[in-house]
């Protein structure tokens, strides 16, 4: 480590830690100013926290969330020039102090969520058109083989509470939070619509079809495991149906390179029709 890196470690070791000694060469005339410092960096931080988990915030409390912060800022201090990734494993935070509450760390994981989608980057999705017209000719085979890329701002959160109504119900200061349990397990799909971010409670099965997509798994391999979770006949129409959902909605960007067309029609299952395309 050179000498620079090393006083800017210690310098920083003194801005988190009230109790490191001053940076070598440092005299205790100095102490004072790096405490102003000290407090300015930590309030940059206590308010990029708050800004982003505005809604965490009001269902814990302000004394709540600002010790949980404050734990989380001095265990995992930002390593990003951006004030942007400074909520960065906040959720896993709040399940760690927030044992007893696990809608905490839900709501604090899609505010998360949220805020990524945001600041993702720009993107013009498939429509329902150009992809109907990509998947005209496609096989039997080709349909097993189809591979999708989604759109960058998409993100699958887990919820075993109703995040819809909980998220209604904090929109003001000081509401009273509605916090009911969901009867089955559920994911939160988040996305952004222009610049404005959005949610939708779904089945955990569809927010695990769309992992495995991200993973780059195929149609065919998507359709077993949902043969799995809901048996065949219920795979298959829910599969196709999910799928005309994320395009009308606008969660697919492109169909993966290296899918090939065939020139033969034979059938375009799991789409039974052009119709089963227009659901959203």
């Amino acid at each position: 480590m050179t000498g620079l890196a090393q006083r800017q470690a210690a310098f920083l070791g003194a801005i988190l830690d009230d109790e490191a000694p001053l940076p070598t060469g440092w005299g205790d005339e100095r102490a004072p100013g790096l405490a102003i410092y000290r407090n300015n960096y930590r309030t940059s931080l206590m308010e990029a926290l708050r800004s982003t988990f505005e809604r965490t915030e009001r269902l814990v409390g302000e004394d709540a969330f600002r010790r949980a912060a404050a734990h989380h800022c001095i265990m995992h201090p930002p390593r990003s020039w951006t004030l942007d990734l400074v909520g960065k494993g906040f959720p896993e935070t709040c399940t760690e102090l927030f044992t007893h509450d696990p809608d905490v760390a839900e709501l604090a994981a899609l505010e998360w969520a949220m805020h990524e989608a945001f600041v993702a980057r720009n993107t013009k999705p498939l429509t329902t058109a150009g992809f109907g017209e990509a998947c005209a000719k496609f096989t039997e085979g080709d349909w097993e083989d189809l591979t999708l890329t989604l759109v960058p701002d998409l993100r699958v959160v887990g919820a075993s509470h109703d995040l819809v109504r909980l998220w209604s119900s904090l929109a003001a200061d000081r509401a009273k939070p509605d916090v009911v349990p969901c009867g089955e397990a559920q994911c939160a799909i988040v996305w952004r619509e222009g610049e404005r971010p959005v949610f939708a409670l779904r089945p955990a099965w569809e927010g695990a079809a769309l992992d495995a997509f991200h993973r780059g798994a195929t149609f065919g391999e998507v359709c077993a495991a949902l043969i799995e979770t809901l048996g065949e006949d219920a795979a298959i129409a829910e599969a196709g149906a999910m799928l005309a959902r994320w395009v009308g909605e606008g969660l697919v960007e492109k169909l993966a390179q290296g899918v090939v067309v065939s020139p033969a029609v034979t059938s375009l299952s799991p789409f039974a029709s052009d119709s089963s395309l227009s659901v959203r």
